[in-house]
Protein backbone atom coordinates (compact mmCIF):
# COMPACT_ATOMS: atom_id res chain seq x y z
CA UNK A 1 0.00 0.00 0.00
CA UNK A 2 1.30 3.66 -0.53
CA UNK A 3 0.25 6.67 0.44
CA UNK A 4 -1.37 6.76 4.17
CA UNK A 5 -4.80 8.71 3.72
CA UNK A 6 -8.39 7.46 4.18
CA UNK A 7 -7.85 4.98 1.89
CA UNK A 8 -4.35 3.09 2.14
CA UNK A 9 -5.56 3.51 6.09
CA UNK A 10 -9.12 1.55 5.63
CA UNK A 11 -7.36 -0.93 3.40
CA UNK A 12 -5.00 -1.62 5.96
CA UNK A 13 -6.91 -2.20 8.74
CA UNK A 14 -9.65 -4.39 7.15
CA UNK A 15 -6.72 -6.05 6.14
CA UNK A 16 -5.31 -6.02 9.62
CA UNK A 17 -8.18 -7.46 10.66
CA UNK A 18 -8.67 -9.96 8.45
CA UNK A 19 -4.45 -11.43 9.78
CA UNK A 20 -3.22 -10.39 6.68
CA UNK A 21 0.18 -8.32 6.96
CA UNK A 22 0.04 -5.31 5.10
CA UNK A 23 3.48 -2.92 4.70
CA UNK A 24 1.97 0.97 4.35
CA UNK A 25 4.39 3.39 2.28
CA UNK A 26 4.31 7.02 3.25
CA UNK A 27 6.50 9.48 1.88
CA UNK A 28 5.85 11.82 4.94
CA UNK A 29 8.30 11.42 7.70
CA UNK A 30 5.99 10.88 10.07
CA UNK A 31 1.80 11.64 11.10
CA UNK A 32 1.89 15.02 12.07
CA UNK A 33 4.45 16.40 9.52
CA UNK A 34 1.66 18.27 7.75
CA UNK A 35 -1.61 19.90 8.29
CA UNK A 36 -4.36 17.10 8.14
CA UNK A 37 -6.66 19.38 6.17
CA UNK A 38 -10.44 20.10 6.96
CA UNK A 39 -13.36 17.81 8.41
CA UNK A 40 -14.72 15.25 6.33
CA UNK A 41 -18.50 14.23 6.56
CA UNK A 42 -18.86 10.37 6.45
CA UNK A 43 -21.91 8.96 4.86
CA UNK A 44 -23.69 6.09 6.10
CA UNK A 45 -23.55 4.04 2.62
CA UNK A 46 -20.32 4.95 2.12
CA UNK A 47 -17.30 6.20 4.64
CA UNK A 48 -19.12 4.74 7.11
CA UNK A 49 -20.04 1.33 6.25
CA UNK A 50 -16.00 1.20 5.68
CA UNK A 51 -15.14 1.52 9.31
CA UNK A 52 -17.86 -0.68 10.15
CA UNK A 53 -15.78 -3.19 7.63
CA UNK A 54 -12.30 -2.08 9.61
CA UNK A 55 -14.69 -2.88 13.20
CA UNK A 56 -14.33 0.65 13.91
CA UNK A 57 -18.00 2.32 13.18
CA UNK A 58 -18.56 2.88 17.26
CA UNK A 59 -15.00 4.75 18.20
CA UNK A 60 -15.80 6.95 15.21
CA UNK A 61 -19.47 7.77 16.21
CA UNK A 62 -18.22 8.90 19.64
CA UNK A 63 -15.67 11.23 17.65
CA UNK A 64 -18.21 12.37 15.18
CA UNK A 65 -20.25 15.64 15.42
CA UNK A 66 -23.54 14.75 14.06
CA UNK A 67 -24.26 18.87 14.73
CA UNK A 68 -21.65 19.46 11.96
CA UNK A 69 -24.19 18.26 9.35
CA UNK A 70 -26.12 21.78 9.91
CA UNK A 71 -25.86 24.14 6.96
CA UNK A 72 -26.83 27.60 6.14
CA UNK A 73 -26.51 29.71 3.03
CA UNK A 74 -26.63 33.17 2.31
CA UNK A 75 -26.83 35.70 -0.12
CA UNK A 76 -24.23 37.90 -0.75
CA UNK A 77 -25.86 40.60 0.92
CA UNK A 78 -25.93 38.78 4.42
CA UNK A 79 -30.03 37.40 3.97
CA UNK A 80 -30.03 33.96 5.30
CA UNK A 81 -31.69 32.08 2.67
CA UNK A 82 -31.32 28.64 4.12
CA UNK A 83 -30.68 27.51 7.40
CA UNK A 84 -30.69 23.48 7.92
CA UNK A 85 -30.73 22.10 10.83
CA UNK A 86 -30.20 18.17 11.61
CA UNK A 87 -33.31 16.16 13.35
CA UNK A 88 -32.18 14.73 16.43
CA UNK A 89 -30.64 11.43 16.17
CA UNK A 90 -29.41 12.44 12.87
CA UNK A 91 -26.49 10.54 11.85
CA UNK A 92 -26.39 9.90 8.09
CA UNK A 93 -23.52 12.46 7.55
CA UNK A 94 -21.44 13.32 10.63
CA UNK A 95 -18.22 15.53 10.53
CA UNK A 96 -14.84 14.53 11.77
CA UNK A 97 -11.93 15.95 12.19
CA UNK A 98 -9.19 14.44 9.11
CA UNK A 99 -6.56 14.68 12.08
CA UNK A 100 -8.73 12.32 14.01
CA UNK A 101 -9.88 9.87 11.27
CA UNK A 102 -6.38 9.18 10.93
CA UNK A 103 -5.48 8.86 14.33
CA UNK A 104 -8.04 6.29 14.49
CA UNK A 105 -7.64 4.00 11.31
CA UNK A 106 -3.71 3.83 12.35
CA UNK A 107 -4.50 2.31 15.14
CA UNK A 108 -1.87 -0.88 15.34
CA UNK A 109 -0.89 -0.44 12.13
CA UNK A 110 2.90 0.03 11.17
CA UNK A 111 3.18 2.99 8.98
CA UNK A 112 6.89 2.72 6.89
CA UNK A 113 7.19 6.91 7.16
CA UNK A 114 9.48 8.54 5.38
CA UNK A 115 9.29 6.07 2.23
CA UNK A 116 8.73 8.15 -0.77
CA UNK A 117 8.05 5.91 -3.80
CA UNK A 118 8.99 7.51 -7.06
CA UNK A 119 7.99 4.51 -9.18
CA UNK A 120 6.78 1.08 -10.00
CA UNK A 121 7.99 -1.60 -12.57
CA UNK A 122 4.93 -4.34 -12.95
CA UNK A 123 5.92 -7.60 -14.14
CA UNK A 124 9.13 -8.61 -12.79
CA UNK A 125 10.54 -12.06 -12.23
CA UNK A 126 10.09 -11.55 -8.67
CA UNK A 127 6.71 -9.54 -8.68
CA UNK A 128 6.23 -5.64 -8.99
CA UNK A 129 9.32 -3.65 -8.33
CA UNK A 130 9.30 -0.71 -6.06
CA UNK A 131 11.87 2.10 -6.40
CA UNK A 132 12.21 4.35 -3.66
CA UNK A 133 13.33 8.37 -3.61
CA UNK A 134 16.54 7.20 -1.66
CA UNK A 135 17.74 4.76 -4.38
CA UNK A 136 16.30 1.55 -3.10
CA UNK A 137 14.06 -0.78 -4.35
CA UNK A 138 12.29 -3.99 -3.27
CA UNK A 139 9.24 -6.16 -4.74
CA UNK A 140 5.99 -6.74 -3.73
CA UNK A 141 3.07 -9.54 -4.97
CA UNK A 142 0.53 -6.45 -5.35
CA UNK A 143 1.08 -2.47 -5.06
CA UNK A 144 -1.70 -0.33 -4.23
CA UNK A 145 -1.65 3.12 -5.27
CA UNK A 146 -3.83 5.29 -3.20
CA UNK A 147 -1.37 8.16 -3.30
CA UNK A 148 -3.91 10.85 -4.20
CA UNK A 149 -3.91 13.24 -7.26
CA UNK A 150 -0.60 13.15 -8.57
CA UNK A 151 0.08 9.49 -7.78
CA UNK A 152 3.37 7.97 -8.44
CA UNK A 153 1.94 4.72 -8.97
CA UNK A 154 -1.00 5.81 -11.21
CA UNK A 155 1.74 6.02 -14.77
CA UNK A 156 1.66 2.13 -14.16
CA UNK A 157 -1.65 1.21 -15.61
CA UNK A 158 -2.67 4.47 -17.05
CA UNK A 159 -1.60 8.01 -18.55
CA UNK A 160 -3.99 10.03 -18.10
CA UNK A 161 -2.84 13.15 -15.59
CA UNK A 162 -5.61 15.63 -13.78
CA UNK A 163 -6.89 18.84 -15.16
CA UNK A 164 -7.76 21.69 -14.03
CA UNK A 165 -10.97 22.47 -13.63
CA UNK A 166 -10.85 26.49 -14.42
CA UNK A 167 -11.64 26.72 -10.34
CA UNK A 168 -9.57 27.76 -7.70
CA UNK A 169 -10.10 26.84 -3.97
CA UNK A 170 -7.84 29.68 -1.64
CA UNK A 171 -8.31 28.42 2.23
CA UNK A 172 -7.57 30.17 5.23
CA UNK A 173 -8.34 29.57 8.90
CA UNK A 174 -10.09 30.64 12.28
CA UNK A 175 -8.66 30.02 15.35
CA UNK A 176 -10.97 29.89 18.86
CA UNK A 177 -13.67 31.36 16.73
CA UNK A 178 -16.13 31.27 19.54
CA UNK A 179 -14.18 33.42 21.88
CA UNK A 180 -12.30 35.38 19.66
CA UNK A 181 -14.47 35.88 16.54
CA UNK A 182 -18.05 35.50 18.17
CA UNK A 183 -20.16 37.01 15.46
CA UNK A 184 -18.67 35.24 12.62
CA UNK A 185 -19.41 31.52 15.25
CA UNK A 186 -23.01 32.44 14.68
CA UNK A 187 -22.90 33.44 11.38
CA UNK A 188 -21.45 29.66 10.92
CA UNK A 189 -23.33 28.01 13.52
CA UNK A 190 -22.46 24.36 14.54
CA UNK A 191 -21.95 22.91 10.59
CA UNK A 192 -20.85 25.12 7.78
CA UNK A 193 -22.08 28.56 6.10
CA UNK A 194 -21.87 29.16 2.36
CA UNK A 195 -22.13 32.35 0.12
CA UNK A 196 -22.30 31.99 -3.38
CA UNK A 197 -22.03 34.80 -6.33
CA UNK A 198 -21.27 35.29 -9.52
CA UNK A 199 -18.67 32.55 -10.50
CA UNK A 200 -17.40 32.59 -6.94
CA UNK A 201 -18.36 31.34 -3.45
CA UNK A 202 -17.09 31.92 -0.12
CA UNK A 203 -17.54 28.55 2.51
CA UNK A 204 -16.58 28.16 6.01
CA UNK A 205 -16.75 25.13 8.03
CA UNK A 206 -16.24 24.52 11.54
CA UNK A 207 -13.94 21.91 12.69
CA UNK A 208 -13.65 20.84 15.92
CA UNK A 209 -12.50 23.06 19.02
CA UNK A 210 -13.06 26.10 17.84
CA UNK A 211 -11.25 26.06 14.95
CA UNK A 212 -13.06 26.71 10.84
CA UNK A 213 -11.71 26.21 7.61
CA UNK A 214 -12.58 29.16 5.26
CA UNK A 215 -12.40 28.20 1.24
CA UNK A 216 -12.85 31.26 -1.10
CA UNK A 217 -14.05 29.17 -4.48
CA UNK A 218 -13.30 31.43 -8.13
CA UNK A 219 -13.21 30.81 -11.80
CA UNK A 220 -9.94 32.13 -13.11
CA UNK A 221 -6.70 31.38 -15.34
CA UNK A 222 -4.62 28.60 -13.56
CA UNK A 223 -1.38 31.43 -13.49
CA UNK A 224 -4.30 33.92 -12.00
CA UNK A 225 -1.63 35.19 -9.46
CA UNK A 226 1.40 35.78 -11.27
CA UNK A 227 1.77 38.95 -10.78
CA UNK A 228 0.63 38.17 -6.46
CA UNK A 229 3.23 36.88 -4.20
CA UNK A 230 1.11 33.79 -2.49
CA UNK A 231 3.23 34.08 0.26
CA UNK A 232 2.73 37.88 0.89
CA UNK A 233 -0.95 37.09 3.56
CA UNK A 234 -1.70 40.50 3.09
CA UNK A 235 -1.21 40.74 -0.77
CA UNK A 236 -3.26 37.77 -0.70
CA UNK A 237 -5.55 38.84 1.80
CA UNK A 238 -6.38 42.58 -0.82
CA UNK A 239 -6.81 40.81 -4.20
CA UNK A 240 -9.27 38.15 -2.45
CA UNK A 241 -11.21 41.27 -0.97
CA UNK A 242 -10.71 42.86 -4.24
CA UNK A 243 -12.77 39.57 -6.04
CA UNK A 244 -15.42 39.96 -3.44
CA UNK A 245 -15.90 43.60 -2.91
CA UNK A 246 -19.91 44.72 -2.44
CA UNK A 247 -20.07 41.17 -0.15
CA UNK A 248 -21.79 42.38 3.36
CA UNK A 249 -19.13 43.35 5.66
CA UNK A 250 -20.26 40.31 8.24
CA UNK A 251 -19.38 37.74 5.22
CA UNK A 252 -15.24 39.91 4.38
CA UNK A 253 -14.93 39.11 7.96
CA UNK A 254 -14.42 35.23 7.11
CA UNK A 255 -11.29 36.73 4.81
CA UNK A 256 -10.52 39.90 7.21
CA UNK A 257 -9.64 37.74 10.10
CA UNK A 258 -8.06 35.00 8.10
CA UNK A 259 -4.31 33.89 9.18
CA UNK A 260 -2.42 32.22 6.26
CA UNK A 261 -4.17 31.50 2.95
CA UNK A 262 -2.98 28.39 0.56
CA UNK A 263 -3.71 27.98 -2.85
CA UNK A 264 -5.65 24.87 -4.02
CA UNK A 265 -6.80 24.90 -7.75
CA UNK A 266 -9.08 22.58 -7.92
CA UNK A 267 -7.79 19.39 -10.98
CA UNK A 268 -9.83 16.25 -11.91
CA UNK A 269 -9.45 13.32 -13.86
CA UNK A 270 -11.49 12.33 -16.77
CA UNK A 271 -14.98 11.44 -15.20
CA UNK A 272 -14.74 7.74 -16.39
CA UNK A 273 -10.84 7.09 -15.81
CA UNK A 274 -10.54 3.25 -16.65
CA UNK A 275 -7.20 1.30 -17.42
CA UNK A 276 -6.05 -1.63 -18.60
CA UNK A 277 -5.40 -4.11 -16.08
CA UNK A 278 -2.38 -4.52 -15.12
CA UNK A 279 -1.20 -7.92 -13.00
CA UNK A 280 0.09 -6.76 -9.71
CA UNK A 281 -1.23 -2.84 -9.89
CA UNK A 282 -4.16 -0.82 -8.98
CA UNK A 283 -5.34 2.55 -7.77
CA UNK A 284 -7.72 3.59 -4.88
CA UNK A 285 -9.37 7.22 -4.58
CA UNK A 286 -7.89 10.38 -5.80
CA UNK A 287 -5.05 7.98 -7.53
CA UNK A 288 -7.92 6.73 -9.50
CA UNK A 289 -10.53 8.89 -9.90
CA UNK A 290 -9.74 12.55 -8.58
CA UNK A 291 -13.02 14.61 -8.38
CA UNK A 292 -14.78 17.88 -7.22
CA UNK A 293 -14.05 17.92 -3.42
CA UNK A 294 -18.07 18.03 -2.75
CA UNK A 295 -18.46 14.85 -0.12
CA UNK A 296 -17.90 12.02 -1.99
CA UNK A 297 -13.80 11.83 -2.29
CA UNK A 298 -12.92 10.67 0.82
CA UNK A 299 -16.28 8.37 1.53
CA UNK A 300 -15.73 5.93 -1.91
CA UNK A 301 -11.95 6.25 -1.43
CA UNK A 302 -12.51 4.65 2.41
CA UNK A 303 -15.10 1.77 0.99
CA UNK A 304 -13.12 1.00 -2.08
CA UNK A 305 -10.02 0.26 0.72
CA UNK A 306 -12.27 -1.75 2.70
CA UNK A 307 -13.64 -3.33 -0.65
CA UNK A 308 -10.58 -4.68 -1.82
CA UNK A 309 -9.14 -5.91 1.42
CA UNK A 310 -12.23 -7.86 1.82
CA UNK A 311 -11.66 -9.30 -1.42
CA UNK A 312 -8.12 -9.97 -1.19
CA UNK A 313 -9.08 -11.80 2.06
CA UNK A 314 -11.76 -13.96 0.28
CA UNK A 315 -8.99 -14.96 -2.16
CA UNK A 316 -9.51 -18.77 -1.79
CA UNK A 317 -5.71 -19.07 -2.74
CA UNK A 318 -2.64 -16.41 -4.00
CA UNK A 319 -3.28 -17.55 -7.36
CA UNK A 320 -6.73 -16.01 -7.09
CA UNK A 321 -5.19 -12.76 -6.52
CA UNK A 322 -5.35 -11.39 -9.46
CA UNK A 323 -8.82 -12.14 -10.48
CA UNK A 324 -10.25 -10.30 -7.28
CA UNK A 325 -8.18 -7.00 -7.82
CA UNK A 326 -9.71 -7.39 -11.28
CA UNK A 327 -12.94 -7.76 -10.39
CA UNK A 328 -12.49 -5.01 -7.56
CA UNK A 329 -11.81 -2.61 -10.81
CA UNK A 330 -14.57 -3.53 -12.53
CA UNK A 331 -17.17 -2.56 -9.45
CA UNK A 332 -14.96 0.34 -8.58
CA UNK A 333 -15.08 2.31 -12.09
CA UNK A 334 -19.18 2.10 -12.46
CA UNK A 335 -19.74 3.58 -8.97
CA UNK A 336 -16.88 6.60 -9.48
CA UNK A 337 -17.92 7.23 -12.74
CA UNK A 338 -21.11 7.88 -11.23
CA UNK A 339 -20.28 10.19 -8.48
CA UNK A 340 -17.93 12.31 -10.56
CA UNK A 341 -20.20 12.87 -12.91
CA UNK A 342 -22.46 14.02 -10.01
CA UNK A 343 -19.57 16.03 -8.54
CA UNK A 344 -18.64 17.25 -11.84
CA UNK A 345 -21.70 18.62 -12.53
CA UNK A 346 -22.21 19.82 -8.32
CA UNK A 347 -19.15 22.04 -9.22
CA UNK A 348 -20.62 23.87 -12.56
CA UNK A 349 -23.53 25.29 -10.56
CA UNK A 350 -22.01 25.93 -6.90
CA UNK A 351 -19.67 28.35 -9.01
CA UNK A 352 -21.47 29.33 -11.81
CA UNK A 353 -23.01 32.80 -13.89
CA UNK A 354 -26.09 32.33 -11.48
CA UNK A 355 -25.97 32.00 -7.86
CA UNK A 356 -29.78 30.46 -8.18
CA UNK A 357 -28.13 27.12 -9.50
CA UNK A 358 -26.10 26.51 -6.19
CA UNK A 359 -29.46 27.42 -3.97
CA UNK A 360 -31.33 24.78 -6.26
CA UNK A 361 -28.88 22.50 -6.19
CA UNK A 362 -28.84 22.49 -2.47
CA UNK A 363 -32.72 22.48 -2.23
CA UNK A 364 -31.88 18.93 -4.55
CA UNK A 365 -30.08 16.86 -1.56
CA UNK A 366 -31.31 18.51 1.83
CA UNK A 367 -34.07 17.53 3.60
CA UNK A 368 -36.83 19.42 3.54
Amino acid sequence: MVGSGPAGLTFARVLHRHGYPVAVLERDPAPDARPPGGTLDLHEGLGQLALDKAGLLAEFQALSRPEGQAMRILDADGTVLRDWQPRPGDRANPEIDRGQLRDLLLGPLDVQWGRAVTQVVPGTRDGVLVQFADGRQETFDLVVGADGAWSRIRPAVSSVTPHYTGVTSVETSLDDVDTRHPDLARLIGDGSVAVYGVNRALVAQRNSGGHVKVHAQFRAPLDWHTNLDLADVEAVRSSLLALFDGWAAPVLDLLHHGTAFVHRPLYVLPVSHTWTHVPGVTLLGDAAHLMPPLGAGANLAMLEGAELAESIAAAPTPGDLDEAVRAFEEHMWVRASRWAKITTAGLERLVSPDPAEALALFDQVQPS
